[in-house]
């Protein structure tokens, strides 16, 4: 199995390793297993799910609903709990989505208004 360290993980994932710590110490990120020195080692399944986690954050998902999914993901039972946390987010993008591109046409009429008068 191949690890990584804090400091690959970080730039793999596109967090600071300052990031990295606060996701485990919250509860976000799983505890990352140690080396025998002590030091996290980071392995593919913690970096795809720091690749999910992201996309979360990018799409506006608040810290304490990062929180509640990395608590869940710890426990097997909790799928269909994971779904509706996930669901309520996707509608969150959605509607955010749907507020830009109607931003993004209001800015284009208003760049298209501005091209004829000229």
């Amino acid at each position: 199995m191949t690890t990584y360290t804090p400091a690959e993980a970080a730039a793999r994932s596109g967090f600071s390793i300052d990031t990295l710590r606060y996701y485990e110490r919250e509860g976000i990120l799983p505890a990352v297993s140690r080396t025998a020195g002590g030091h996290r080692a980071y392995t593919d399944t913690e970096l795809g799910l720091l690749e999910f986690l992201k996309c979360l954050r990018e799409t506006g998902m608040p810290v304490e609903r990062l929180r509640r999914y990395g608590q869940l993901c710890q426990r097997d039972d909790t799928v269909p709990e994971r779904i509706a946390l996930l669901e309520e987010h996707a509608a969150t993008v959605e509607k955010q989505l749907a507020d830009v591109l109607a931003q993004q046409r209001r800015l284009q009429e208003k760049l298209d208004w501005y091209r004829s008068s000229n």
